[in-house]
């Protein structure tokens, strides 16, 4: 979905603890759903029981879903965790969300509980674990929805991944601001209503919170004393675009989860590559679904 930026720092981010999260192996499972729920206009919410995955997923990672039945379409197709859903303390499976945009997702909210589907993850490196002093989430459209295990996670409220992963400190201040087109495309705001979390909005309309983009509230904070020195950003290209600019004119550190279409999801198509600069200050193509999705936005090449 993004780049970097046309100016590369070759300092890495300094915020998490490490820049990448190990890949636990992936698995391949028939699965039922759970339930499903709508988010918001042609968004919703699908929770499949799957408790290998959830007991392995880290915040940012993703899965490739898909019909058991039938070869239309024929390739699974990636979503990124929303969160995962526990009983009797345990995790139990995966939600995610998604909007109605094409061929498989157009087939998707007419899933009930008991269908089969095929599911195949953990897949990719998903965040770093914050460790930051101010952490703060920016998301635009359906960027939202890899951001409530990372507000969980951060805020201390679960533990995700196997072996478990455990910031050595917690990051005092956690932010979310996020953008739509209106207030109708707003996913899930009931979700990140959770004890510490602060919650800025944005609509391209003005119906609801800020009158203009998301980047315009990332900017305001980025000026303000009590200013963010990491930031999670995923949406569309334009506002990941953005977004990394401002935080490089900062000085803030920022990683972007990227939206790069996939087509097997385990990296032997090179359909999703993203070009990287290196430490030699060459560049070259990385996978998206292998080496990210999740990459610091200093390293992109836009």
């Amino acid at each position: 979905m993004v780049a970097g930026a046309a100016t590369v720092n070759m300092n890495e981010p300094t915020c998490p603890s490490s820049a990448s999260v190990v890949n636990a192996t992936a698995v391949q499972r028939t699965v039922s759903v759970v339930s499903q729920r709508r988010m918001g206009k042609d968004t919703y919410c699908l929770r499949l029981e799957t408790p290998e995955i959830a007991a392995k997923i880290v915040p940012g990672q993703f899965f490739m879903v898909r019909p058991v039945d039938g070869v239309d379409p024929l390739l699974g197709r990636p979503f990124a965790l929303f969160d995962t859903f526990m009983e009797g303390g345990e995790r139990q499976g995966v939600e995610f969300g998604y909007v109605v945009v094409g061929k498989l997702t157009s087939l998707m909210p007419e899933w009930k509980p008991g269908d089969k589907v095929s599911i195949w993850g953990p897949l990719g490196n998903g965040f770093p674990l914050p460790e930051s002093d101010h952490l703060m989430l920016v998301a635009g459209g359906i960027g939202q929805t890899p951001f409530l295990a990372v507000a969980r996670e951060a805020l201390g409220m679960r533990i995700y991944g196997t072996p478990p992963r455990v910031a050595s400190r917690r990051p005092r201040r956690v932010s979310l601001c996020y953008g739509a087109r209106s207030a109708e495309y707003l996913a899930g705001l009931e979700d990140f209503s959770i004890p510490g979390l602060e919650l800025r909005l944005a609509t391209d309309d003005g119906s609801r919170g800020h009158h203009g983009f998301v980047t315009d509230l990332l900017s305001e904070s980025l000026q303000s004393e009590d200013r963010p020195d990491c930031v999670y950003c995923c949406g569309p290209e334009p506002m990941m675009h953005a977004a990394a600019r401002l935080c490089e004119r900062a000085g803030v550190d920022c990683w972007l989860s990227l939206e790069t279409p996939m087509a097997c999801g385990f990296g032997a198509c090179f359909s999703c590559v993203t070009a990287m600069t290196l430490d030699d200050g060459h560049w070259d193509y990385r996978r998206t679904c292998v080496e990210g999705p999740v990459f610091p936005a200093n390293r992109l090449v836009f």
